[in-house]
């Protein structure tokens, strides 16, 4: 950041008198929780790996950053960035594009060959983790990093779970995903591919596990029950979506009917177009402000010529051909039919209607509550009714995307750990939330957010190309130096050149301030004059 003030006063000119008895109240620095770290999923320390990122000091970010989260590179293509919808600096021109600085960072370690480092001891404790996607790995991440003995194991043939059976490469290349993965295996992580645990407390038993962690994504298809005299046709996203990673391409046709209206939906449908449908229609049964789809996402989708029937359901599948019915809202919100009909041309049906998690291998468990599809765990430790037993990610009642499964990942390693050493974490204390109404918009200079570029749009539709690309080190240099460090001093020595008494102390690089009491009359001017809200004033007698 720059520093406007320049300092004219000598350190001790102006001190012939104490003035400190004159005061009332005085100043206190503070440190505020910002917008950004209170809405991740992941409980990333937002503000923190900014800070030095605007720096240039890339490393530093990146390792701050993954003190919390080990997939920048991920995060920084598939998270919906909540964060920035939150961000203080959106209410002066844009937020603060921390997802495409985070993004930045990750491909930047993938490129230096940034490592974590192995624990330096080692706890003797085992534990296991079952799913190799963003919930588990996060665990096994962190486990691992209190020196834990951690074994993965994976039904699947590969590492990612549904971030690669369930995400498209346009959106997440492989190699990308490959990388983040391979280095928590680096780390001594034990991952044993192609192996499906039927029953957890046997394997837990035979494997000697002193606890586990339960990550298994949503994998089985919902079903629709739509008449129709040719079913080979009507074929689940998930399956088409997985199928798109092995050898042979699915087979769709060239007009491809997609139900459902949420991301999968959408990633469906912009995968048909690549695999040469001229046409890829989304039947959805509400408007498009209902969808749960994210809005850039469907953009995206119509700037590729996918098409969307809004207010229409599927009642019948014939040889070629589907029956829709056409819907209005009632006055809460909900479809209801109208008795209106027309046909629709369709090479194949594709059901997106969400997904399922195989609860088989909990079966005869003793103390585990099982409540529509998922596991009920204690919201604050991410424990099952079975001591020791763990569960995250799609298994639990939560949002499904993957920065709430990195999170609960987290979560669960933090209390497993406290766990295995029988302790108890404590709660733990949250700072008050840095407002917007303490930030002093005057002090930061118009600085307008970086667009990511985007892949053109007939390559786009032509080839599995990422279709978003990454900053630059010049404008991912920029776009992190927009950050207004809400709520938390960032040194910009406003109070030291404003106070009047020279009451402000300088501590010198990274311990920003102290006040001379001796010399504080409590005229508030610092705590005026503080750009991001960093300092109070309180009573003489607090």
């Amino acid at each position: 950041m720059h520093k406007p003030y320049a300092i004219t006063l000598d350190v001790g000119s102006s001190l012939a008198n104490k003035t400190g008895s004159w005061r009332t109240q005085r100043p206190v620095y503070v440190d505020r929780l910002p917008p950004c770290n209170a809405q991740c999923p992941a409980g990333e320390d937002i503000q923190g790996w900014l800070f030095h990122a605007e720096s240039g000091n890339y490393e530093a970010a990146w390792r701050h950053l993954t003190r919390d989260n080990p997939f920048p590179a991920i995060m920084g293509r598939v998270c919906y960035h909540s964060c920035e919808g939150a961000c203080n600096r959106g209410k002066i021109d844009s937020a603060v594009g921390i997802n495409s600085v985070e993004r930045f960072l990750g491909d930047q370690a993938i490129q230096q060959g940034w490592r974590f480092e192995p624990p330096a001891q080692q706890s003797g404790k085992q534990v296991l983790i079952v799913g190799a996607g963003p919930s588990g790995m996060s665990a096994a991440y962190h486990l691992r990093r209190q020196g834990h003995g951690v074994t993965v194991m994976e039904a699947g043939p590969l590492m990612g779970g549904m971030m690669r059976f369930g995400i498209p490469k346009y959106r997440l290349p492989r190699e990308v995903l490959d990388a983040e993965m391979q280095r928590i295996v680096d780390m001594g992580v034990t991952v044993q591919l192609g192996t499906k645990v039927a029953d957890i407390a046997q394997t837990m038993v035979d494997g000697g596990y002193d606890a586990a962690f339960l990550a298994v994504g949503a994998h089985i298809a919902k079903r629709a029950f739509i008449p129709a005299k040719d079913s080979s046709r009507i074929l689940d996203a998930v399956s088409v979506l997985r199928s798109m990673e092995g050898e042979d391409q699915p087979m769709l046709g060239r007009r491809v009917v997609v139900y459902g209206g949420g991301n999968t939906a959408i990633d469906v449908a912009r995968t048909a177009k690549r695999l040469g449908a001229t046409e890829a229609i989304i039947v959805y049964r509400r408007t498009r402000e209902k969808m749960p789809a994210h809005d850039f996402e469907v953009e995206e989708a119509l700037e590729e010529g996918v098409m969307v029937k809004w207010l229409s359901t599927i009642k019948q599948a014939n040889e070629d051909q589907l029956t829709i019915e056409k819907m209005t809202l009632d006055e809460k919100g909900n479809p209801q039919p109208t008795g209106e009909f027309e046909t629709l041309q369709a090479d194949s049906l594709v059901l997106a209607l969400g997904q399922d998690v195989d609860l088989s291998l909990l079966d005869g468990v003793p103390g585990l509550e099982l409540k529509d599809g998922v596991v009920q765990v204690d919201p604050a430790t991410m424990m099952t009714g079975h001591p020791g037993l763990f569960a995250g990610g799609d298994m639990v009642p939560a949002e499904r995307n993957v920065t709430v499964a990195v999170g609960h990942g987290k979560k669960a390693a933090r209390h497993i750990d406290a766990w295995l050493r029988g302790n108890a974490l404590p709660p733990t204390p949250k700072h008050a939330p840095a407002a917007f109404e303490r930030i002093n918009p005057w002090y930061y200079s118009d600085a307008p957010k970086t667009v990511r570029p985007q892949l053109d749009l007939a390559r786009r539709t032509s080839s599995f190309d990422e279709v978003q690309s990454g900053l630059t080190e010049d404008n991912a240099l920029f776009e992190a130096r927009r950050c207004l460090s809400c709520g938390n001093c960032f040194e910009c020595d406003n109070c030291y050149g404003v106070c009047p008494d020279n009451a402000v102390i300088k501590l010198g690089p990274g311990q920003r301030f102290a006040i001379n009491l001796d010399y504080c009359k409590g005229c508030g001017m610092c705590a005026a004059e503080c750009p991001c809200g960093a300092i109070d004033m309180v009573n003489e007698d607090n």
